[in-house]
């Protein structure tokens, strides 16, 4: 089974180029939406005893929990230690799963791959890049999303560049989507010889 591991800075086109790889056949897992189930499970109790009044209705409300860690390294990293274990486990069944499933191809679209040292749990990385200025703009169409807040998301993030660098493909997806699209299949059509292996 060939894991590809999906990354990209903010806004950048991580969500759609994932479900590019999906309807290719591949089998995808986001990190993203692996927490946004834990804040409804898993992860509810121990975030209230870490951040009491955080939590409501069974689920943890986002927009207390970044009141509470925004600008502070030290409860970011409370809340980090508690969260990507568990996003961690999640990881694990998925890709359990997708290997009892006999799926060929796995791609684990994960914002922080280089920066939580998940890029050594993959055999290839795919950088989804854009030029800055259609980024800040796809940012600011958010909602809810100011500079404040973007500048915040953006600083826990290694820059563009540096991603790009350490890529072994980057997907541009500033032109159209069928152009995107090309890209995804030449991905997996440069990667052809080693799916299944």
């Amino acid at each position: 089974m060939l894991v590809l591991g999906l990354t990209g800075s903010l806004a950048m086109g991580k969500t759609t180029v994932t479900a590019m790889f999906a309807g290719e056949g591949a089998a995808t897992y986001s990190a993203d939406a692996a927490v946004h189930a834990l804040y409804r499970g898993a992860a509810v109790a121990p975030i209230e005893a870490a951040f009491p009044g955080t939590t409501a209705g069974g689920a943890v409300d986002r927009a207390r929990l970044a009141e509470r860690v925004t600008g502070n390294p030290a409860a970011l990293a409370t809340l980090e230690r508690i969260v990507h274990p568990l996003v961690r486990q999640a990881e694990e069944r998925f890709r359990a799963k997708a290997a009892g499933e006999g799926r060929r191809v796995i791609v684990l679209d994960i914002p922080l791959l280089f920066e939580t040292g998940g890029e050594a749990r993959v055999d290839a990385v795919i950088v989804v890049s854009a030029p800055k200025e259609i980024q800040r703009k796809r940012i600011m169409t958010r909602a809810g999303m100011n500079a404040d807040k973007a500048a915040a998301l953006l600083a826990r993030q290694m820059p563009d560049a540096d991603k790009r660098a350490r890529a072994h493909f980057i997907v541009d997806t500033s032109g159209e989507m069928a152009a995107t699209q090309r890209q995804v299949r030449d991905v997996l059509r440069a990667l052809a010889g080693k799916i299944g292996t």
